[in-house]
Order: C-alpha cells, then structure tokens, then sequence
C-alpha cells in the first residue's frame, strides 16, 4: 500500500521534512515512489511549506493514504492558496 507521510531530514535542532508517497512497509528515510513537497518546521513564512496538490490528488485516486500530519498540513496549504488569491 502506498502512504503519503513526511520524510525527516534536516540537522539537529532544525527540522525539516520531505512530503513522500512511499510504500507503507518501507522505513521513514527509506526509498520513496515521489516527492511531493516540503515542510520547513522552524521557519513560519509561507515559504516554509510546499505541496504539489494534484500529485496528491492522483495518488489519492489510486488508493494512497495519507499521513495525519500530511493531512493536516494539506489543510493549512489549501488556505494559504485561497488567502493569497
């Protein structure tokens, strides 16, 4: 099954995180299918959070799962796009 989840990276005491479609039996810093987007946990810009949503969308339509952490962040990237149009 594939998942949807964050990817960590970064170095000590700045978090940041790849948001990956990957196979569910794969570690967290594994292999991945694709790179969706990225997370900057320390910076609070709106720069700080990138998400291709018709990749998610397509892997959603093929049966993926998303993460709750990537569901959430999912919601406050669709606002940033309405309040910035």
């Amino acid at each position: 099954m594939v998942i949807i989840r964050l990817r960590p990276g970064g170095k000590k005491k700045s978090p940041f995180y790849h948001i990956v479609a990957a196979d569910s039996r794969m570690r967290l810093t594994g292999r991945y299918i694709e790179r969706i987007g990225f997370y900057n946990a320390t910076k609070k810009e709106e720069t700080s959070l990138k998400i291709n949503l018709e990749r998610i969308d397509h892997w959603v339509s093929q049966g993926a799962q998303l993460s709750d952490a990537v569901k959430s962040l999912c919601k406050v990237y669709k606002k940033q796009q309405a309040e910035s149009e």
